[in-house]
């Protein structure tokens, strides 16, 4: 009887032999395309074969305690840990290490107390899958990674759905075929799906189905999932190498899409290419241009209606600006109402540009139009404000308040679903238009949030009373928010009223104990020439 490491040895010997005739010999130049083809997709079946004989080799070492007085399995061979003899053996790195293990934890089989037997795994249809070669250890994580970060929300009843309705996923077997009924039916049925099963998934499309499948049965995880998302992103900068300055961040996912919309914009090849944004530069007697727009003078000074130079102090600029007299509550020393980190604030700055950008004139088209983000929410989510809603061309979904939040901007379209039937679609007509948004920037001058000084120029325009509920889209309806306060304004204890076309805010209680209504920035006194 051949025992497995010698038949392994045997593989290995005749993969050397395979590798000296058909790449040592230059034997794979001489190969058509459809045998080259079919090399790679054997190589496949054999790597995911052997990614199910490393796993299960893992998951089947005992777990000894380290104070039973008999050496763990890593160090009977030399090693701290199972980590360290993986990365040593297998010659990977701690993070493909790390993954293997975690692989095995997935399918391994603990033993009965009393009767010594094996139990079923954590994921037996899956363990299955790989198993039989339709996925490798990179199939197996996609799948169970979004079910695992529901951290416990999920019944072991629906993880076993989960884990069976992945496992035909990846066999490419279509899970909606309608059962007939009765046990021999239902046999019948997985049998004739089974005949039928189309090609198998990759992880991405496991990856994907799983997170769909989590979404659903966890509909309450949008919440933790936002707040986490909040804190992890971030946008940093790197100190100058070899004439570049490296980026590095994470991205929410509307962010992302909205920058994969732009970059695809500037990329397609239908297009004429990227505008020239350079900066003109214009003498200083004739600074304003004939829509008040800024330019920029022979001195390198900002210019404008009303603007101040590059260099002056913002809040000697504005009225009612940081460290103006006449606000005692338009302040923030001490950084407490907005707490961003450095990261975060430069990761919304780019949000607020990628906004900007793709309402430009000079952003290239798609499909005719300037980029667009384009959200998905159902209608009945969109409603009672739960939920998650899905943005085109992000992987994974968002909770339906990012929905909420994201169709105030132009270039953002949001469609409403029922069971699959469209049922709303956001259009231009409940957008602030260019004159309407110059005319809130005239007024507010910044970011309705005391103590904000983000520019109304750069701000989303938000419905103090919701369009979906009556708002008008007027200006007495409509306030300058920074992308972070516009995002967070039902959650953060702000709250936006008009009085007489004029806003009013009421601070959260640690902000303002007394709870009153308060102008954002106190108007200049009749007195004051104008």
């Amino acid at each position: 009887m051949n025992s497995t490491a010698a038949v392994l040895g045997r593989v290995v010997s005749d993969l050397d032999g395979s590798i000296e005739s058909a790449v040592r010999s230059s034997g794979l130049d001489g190969m058509s395309d459809a045998e080259k083809l079919e090399v790679l997709r054997l190589a496949g079946e054999a790597q995911r074969r052997l990614d199910a004989l490393v796993t299960e080799t893992v998951a089947c070492v005992d777990g000894r305690p380290t104070v039973s007085g008999v050496p763990t399995f890593p160090a009977v061979f030399g090693c701290r840990n199972m980590n360290e003899l993986l990365q040593r053996v297998l010659r990977v790195d701690a993070s493909g290490a790390s993954r293997v293990g975690k692989a095995a934890e997935a399918v391994n089989r603990n033993a009965e107390i009393t009767t010594g037997a094996r139990l079923p795994a954590r994921w037996p249809g899956l363990r299955e899958a790989l198993l039989d070669g339709v996925v490798g250890i990179a199939g197996l994580l996609a799948a169970i990674d979004p079910i695992d970060r529901t951290r416990g929300r999920i019944d072991g009843q629906d993880r076993l759905r989960a884990d069976a309705a992945l496992a035909d996923c990846a066999r490419g077997i279509d899970d909606t075929v309608a059962d007939p009924g009765g046990a021999d039916a239902e046999t019948d049925a997985a049998e004739a799906r089974r005949a039928e099963a189309g090609p198998a998934a990759t992880p991405d499309d496991l990856r994907q189905y799983a997170q769909l499948i989590a979404t659903y049965l966890d509909p309450d995880g949008s919440a933790p999932s936002e707040a986490q998302a909040a804190v992890n992103r971030s946008l940093t900068f790197g100190r100058l190498r070899d004439g570049v300055y490296p980026i590095r961040g994470a991205l929410l996912p509307e962010v992302y899409a909205q920058l994969k919309l732009i970059i695809d914009a500037q990329t397609n090849p239908r297009t004429t290419g990227p505008a020239d944004l350079g900066v003109a530069f214009t003498d200083s007697d004739s600074r304003t241009s004939a829509d008040g727009a800024g330019s920029i003078d022979s001195a390198g000074t900002l210019a404008g209606s009303g603007s101040a130079g590059v260099g002056a102090d913002m809040g000697d600029a504005l009225p009612g600006g940081c460290g103006s007299p006449e606000d005692p509550f338009n302040s923030d020393p001490r950084a407490v109402i907005d707490s961003r980190t450095r990261p975060q604030k430069q990761h919304d700055a780019l949000a607020t540009a990628l906004s900007i950008a793709a309402r430009h004139d000079d952003m290239p088209s798609l499909g005719g139009a300037a980029p667009t983000l384009v959200v998905q929410v159902e209608a009945s989510d969109f409603a009672h404000g739960t939920g998650w809603a899905h943005i085109a061309g992000a992987d994974a979904p968002v909770p339906v308040s990012v929905a909420a939040h994201t169709v105030c901007e132009g270039m953002i379209q949001r469609v409403l679903f029922d069971e699959g039937r469209i049922v709303g679609i956001t259009t231009t007509d409940r957008l602030f238009n260019a004159y309407q948004r110059r005319a809130i920037t005239l007024r507010d001058k910044e970011c309705i949030i005391p103590g904000c000084h983000v520019p109304a120029s750069w701000c989303e325009i938000h419905h103090v009373e919701e369009h979906s509920r009556g708002g008008p889209t007027h200006t007495d309806n409509g306030v300058p928010l920074c992308y972070w306060h516009h995002r967070t304004i039902d959650i953060s204890g702000w709250q936006i009223r008009m009085v007489d076309g004029k806003p009013q805010i009421r601070g959260p209680a640690w902000w303002d104990p007394e709870q009153k209504w308060r102008t954002p920035r106190p108007l200049l006194p009749e007195w004051v020439g104008g």
